[in-house]
């Protein structure tokens, strides 16, 4: 490494520094980098400049400040619409993967609890049994309850102290230690009761397991879900982004509730999110209440006739 590393006095000259940036935005085939990754490969090298200059290394930040910085860089919080399943596609997938011969119930109920409750996939498989609250079956309300306290993201064991894959954490964008409760529609509470059971499950355990009863692993989640896609919608449909990635069915869900008329404030807090973050996101996803605004707009009445002057 000492080697093939150039000295820190290289970032004084303008022309390396420029050469390090075009480099930051491209990606090892050549081309360049997604906006959101670019914007991040930026913000590293800044906090690394910031820790050289605490050092005594540097004496200034060579990187450049900005709109200069940043015009190269935009990006957006909103969701493509494209990105959206409708019920039918929904189904299909879902069906698919429940028929899939090799772990396709168990798999099933973990997309079912993505889809219906909009879940992180971090957050699902972090749920142990004893956070799903399943109401009598012969109950007549049979929503059902389920506790997010813990995410754990997969990492990669080179990146966490203790060796393994996967992270465990507070939820994200949330204060330490907090939680927050979804609602599970009553077909939900069907899967999971069945699930469950299927597995029997005791106290303690993880809700969604993996062959070897550990965490379910992320690369066999992305595998279920791309052979479901293709299997089930046609080519342009699969080459599109509908659908493409585990996390559009949160995005389906979220924008689901809302084009339902549930309140954003409440919406965001089954979501984990803040309400600017929520709308900033999902916005532009509303859609099919403009009938309903236009009638109440209507309701309030034209302006009233003037009175005769004369």
């Amino acid at each position: 490494m000492e080697r093939n590393s150039l000295p820190v006095s290289v970032w004084e000259e303008p022309e390396r520094v420029d050469e390090v940036l075009r480099a930051v935005d491209m990606r090892l085939d050549g081309k360049q980098a997604a906006a959101w990754s670019r914007k991040r490969n930026r913000r590293i090298l800044n906090v690394v400049m910031k820790h050289a200059i605490r050092r005594r290394v540097l004496r200034t930040n060579p990187l450049s400040k900005g709109k200069e910085a940043t015009t190269v860089t935009k990006t957006s919080n909103a969701v493509d619409k494209r990105s959206l399943m409708n019920a039918d596609q929904a189904a299909a997938l879902l069906g698919w993967i429940r028929r899939r011969p090799r772990g396709g119930k168990r798999l099933h109920a973990f997309f079912a609890t993505l889809y219906y409750c909009a879940l992180r996939p971090e957050e699902a498989v972090a749920m142990r049994l004893q956070d799903v609250r399943l109401p009598a079956p012969d109950a007549g309300d049979q929503w059902c309850e389920l506790l997010i306290h813990t995410a754990t993201p997969e990492v990669g064991k080179q990146w966490t102290d203790t060796g393994e894959i996967h992270e465990e954490r507070d939820l994200k964008g949330r204060a330490e230690g907090e939680t927050r409760t979804v609602p599970g529609h009553p077909a939900l509470t069907r899967i999971l009761r069945q699930h469950i059971e299927d597995e029997q499950l005791k106290p303690g355990d993880l809700l969604f397991q993996g062959e070897t009863g550990g965490i379910l692993a992320g690369s066999v989640i992305r595998r279920a879900w791309r052979s479901a896609r293709k299997a089930v919608l046609p080519p342009h449909v699969f080459d599109s982004p509908t659908g493409r990635r585990v996390y559009d069915n949160r995005h389906t869900r979220l924008t689901k509730w809302l084009n339902d008329g549930i309140p954003p404030a409440q919406v965001a807090e089954w979501a984990g999110n803040s309400v600017p973050v929520l709308l900033a996101a999902y916005a532009r996803c509303v859609e099919g209440q403009l009938p309903d605004l236009k009638r109440r707009l209507e309701a309030a009445g034209d302006l009233p006739e003037p009175a005769d002057a004369g």
